[in-house]
């Protein structure tokens, strides 16, 4: 068999309806959308339209809160970062910063304000880590190992004052 005798199986793509083609074709004159109004048009969405009724995402309670000024970021685990340095990846005895853990593929920071490092894991050698964020057992784990963790300021944009 040749790359130009291969075909789909019969019937995978089915032909397509052309519509508005006269009575004769089934699928004339109103082209299957029944008769006037808002749904025969194009670019209709109801989306969530329960003819009148009022809609579930109406009927249900709304719980909880969603605080719209929180500060994402991605996170890194240390247990991670000693694997990392195990297996090369990281250099070592070289700072370990955000733009680091990017390249070497561990974290992606993207629109997020920076690096948090957690306590997840174990590390056994010292390092020297500099990030947006730590947590104060991730901080801890690293100093038992005789290392250092810097914490940066994270870059949050200042609301202007009314």
């Amino acid at each position: 068999m040749k790359l130009n005798e291969l075909r789909d199986n019969e019937g995978a793509r089915p032909k397509f309806k052309r519509v508005g083609r006269g009575i004769g074709s089934g699928k004339g004159k109103t082209s299957g959308r029944g008769v006037k109004g808002q749904k025969a048009r194009t670019g209709v969405s109801l989306n969530g339209f329960e003819g009148g009724q009022l809609p579930l995402y109406r009927r249900l309670p709304k719980r909880g809160f969603k605080n719209i000024f929180r500060i994402e970021y991605a996170v890194i685990n240390v247990g991670t970062i000693e694997k990392a340095l195990e297996a090369g990846v990281l250099p070592a005895g070289e700072t370990v910063d955000e733009a680091a853990l990017v390249k070497a593929g561990l974290v992606r920071v993207g629109k997020k304000a920076g690096v948090r490092l957690l306590a997840k894991g174990a590390i056994s050698r010292p390092v020297t880590i500099s990030v947006a964020g730590a947590s104060a057992a991730a901080v801890q784990a690293v100093q038992a190992a005789g290392g250092s963790v810097t914490v940066r300021e994270a870059a949050t944009e200042e609301a202007p004052a009314a």
